[in-house]
């Protein structure tokens, strides 16, 4: 009896061990964000938030620092923004091909930046970004791929990217 107790207590305590919280997230990574809407009222969609690195609810507190947005104007125009209340984007770069890009973003060790924009607008593939967070830390973030399509009368569109972030307040990163 008490060797089955014990074994139990074990199992217990083995499996409640692996859901804890993430109180440490990592500083880098590779995520896809998309434009659903879920709910029935209030409506939200799922961002990405740098600093505990995963998606969030817009509904969440705090909220996603980034959420993407997509229209249909002559074509499907996605968009990348923000609900700080600040500039927080600023377009780095914008490369012919994959691993261009890829090379960029692994060499921008540090940046400076003269004029923040209100949004990442007109989104594409092989885009590089800096994003500054509503607490003054920074992100740099490379567009792998956007995907946009319609969708029974509304624009449907998916961004995938990879990102570091600098929780130190600095607009220095990584080499990656």
């Amino acid at each position: 009896m008490n060797k089955y107790f014990i074994i139990i207590l074990i199992l217990i305590t083995v499996s409640a061990g692996g859901c804890r919280r993430n109180d440490n997230p990592g500083l880098s990574g590779t995520d896809t964000i998309d434009n659903n809407l879920y709910g029935a009222g209030p409506y939200y969609a799922f961002g990405f938030s740098f600093s505990s690195a995963e998606k969030v609810s817009t509904l969440d507190d705090p909220g996603p620092d980034i959420t993407l947005v997509a229209f249909d104007v002559n074509g499907i125009i996605t968009k990348i923004q923000t609900d700080n209340y600040k500039s927080s984007f600023y377009k780095y770069g914008e490369y012919p091909d994959a691993s261009t890009a890829k090379q960029a973003f692994g060499n921008l060790t540090s940046a400076t930046v003269s004029q923040w924009a209100e949004e990442a607008d007109a989104i594409g593939a092989n885009q590089i970004w800096i994003f500054r967070t509503s607490n003054e830390k920074y992100a740099k973030f490379r567009i792998i791929d956007i995907f946009s399509e319609l969708r029974t009368g509304w624009a449907y569109a998916e961004c995938t990217f990879e990102w570091v972030y600098q929780p130190d307040g600095s607009l220095t990163f990584p080499p990656k």
